[in-house]
């Protein structure tokens, strides 16, 4: 990616709440729940951004075997564990703290189950690739939660998924420029983060209540995804006596066509209408898909 300098400067036109959404719970998969914010009936695309999903899955239910092309799933783990299988022998477990950046490109298919018992929790980004990039091979960037770069000041913890905050960066490649921040806020502590110009950014409150973008807001409570509008960077406050804990999230804008159809998404119907026969005919990035069962499904 282009790289976009973050730094600590101080915010000189802060970034206004333009709207707001509670994330309301909604069946997902195979009996799983998700919370989703984008990619809903309100807000079906937010430039880069297609979905994102505070999922709660337990075990049997999960994410059996389903394809994806043309754009990138980033899974951040809160609790418990997620066993992902593709269908080019890649499998692993991420636990708690850790992340997963899948790119798939021009063709996955892979499942998404419960590694252990009880609930497990996280969040499932989708980020949309430019028209060059939509067909690149799968990649995978997989970073345990002991490596994920941290960074605390006055009051502030931030785990840096993508981008960069507080004087630190993430080592994540990402072919769509993007910012990706877990902060936690001690009660009193306030924070300004830079955030380029010409992204679009929003906030997701996981715990806690905090006021976004203006001191005299109304709290902003846990479920509730806010987006930014324009200006140089986001300000909050947590002016309560518990701990708030929320993600910041921005891209770049790819400003092209999009046209989905579920798990596909392209810039043209023409597009859209070959990945559907390449699916089905096991082709073009989808070869392995003729006899592949994850072994969940096996297990079935």
């Amino acid at each position: 990616m282009v790289e976009t300098e973050i730094s600590d400067e101080m915010i000189n036109v802060p970034r206004p709440v333009v709207r707001k959404f509670q994330a309301r719970p909604q069946r997902e998969g195979v009996g799983a729940v998700v919370r989703r914010s984008i990619g809903r009936f309100e807000l079906k695309y937010f430039d880069p951004f297609l979905v994102l999903d505070e999922f709660s899955v337990s075990a049997p239910a999960g994410f059996p075997d389903h394809p994806h092309r043309g754009f990138e799933t980033v899974t951040y783990m809160l609790q418990g564990a997620i066993t992902h299988e593709d269908f080019a022998g890649h499998k692993g477990t991420i636990g708690a703290g850790d992340l997963q950046w899948m790119t798939a490109g021009r063709g996955i298919v892979h499942s998404e189950m419960p590694a252990s018992q009880g609930v497990q929790k996280g969040l499932q980004l989708w980020i949309n690739l430019s028209s060059k990039h939509k067909m690149i091979e799968p990649r995978y960037q997989e970073i345990q939660s002991d490596d994920i770069v941290e960074a605390e000041k006055n009051g502030i913890k931030v785990r840096i998924i993508a981008g960069e905050a507080l004087g630190k960066r993430s080592p994540i490649y990402t072919r769509t420029p993007t910012l990706y921040l877990d902060f936690t806020l001690k009660p009193g502590s306030n924070l300004q983060q830079p955030i380029p110009k010409s992204w679009n950014a929003f906030v997701y409150v996981l715990e806690g209540e905090g006021i976004f973008g203006n001191s005299r807001s109304s709290p902003t409570t846990a479920h509730h995804l806010l987006l930014l509008g324009p200006g140089d960077g986001l300000m909050v406050w947590n002016k309560s006596s518990k701990p708030l804990r929320f993600i910041l999230v921005g891209g770049e804008p790819l400003g092209e066509p999009l046209v989905q159809f579920g798990p596909f998404v392209m810039n043209t119907q023409e597009e859209i209408d070959q990945t559907i026969r390449d699916f089905e005919n096991c082709v073009n990035g989808f070869e392995r898909a003729s006899d592949w069962q994850s072994q969940a499904m096996v297990d079935c």
